[in-house]
């Protein structure tokens, strides 16, 4: 039976990373992971370094013809980041 002060385990972590502003931290991390299932297997294979810095991703392409290519759609890319985090998690990226 639940009391009226219980909270949910999502609602607890999410205090958790709140209170020792790690948040911000965990999402920068959640976007290096789900950066093959966004991008899909073609990018995700030709990408050899990906990290996050000041709130701007820097990804290392190996092909220059896709590199190009996502330069194109930057912005889309940034949309499409933000949406799956829930938040502003980055602001920029940088293909190098």
């Amino acid at each position: 039976m639940r009391k009226p002060n219980d909270i949910t385990l999502k609602e607890g972590i999410g205090k958790l990373l709140n209170t020792y502003r790690l948040k911000s931290k965990f999402d920068e991390t959640s976007v290096v992971a789900y950066w093959p299932d966004l991008m899909g297997k073609a990018v995700a294979n030709r990408t050899t370094q990906i990290y996050v810095s000041q709130r701007k991703l820097f990804v290392r392409i190996e092909s220059s013809v896709v590199k190009n290519d996502l330069m194109m759609v930057r912005t889309g890319i940034i949309q499409k980041i933000n949406e799956r985090a829930g938040a502003e998690v980055i602001v920029d990226i940088v293909f190098l």
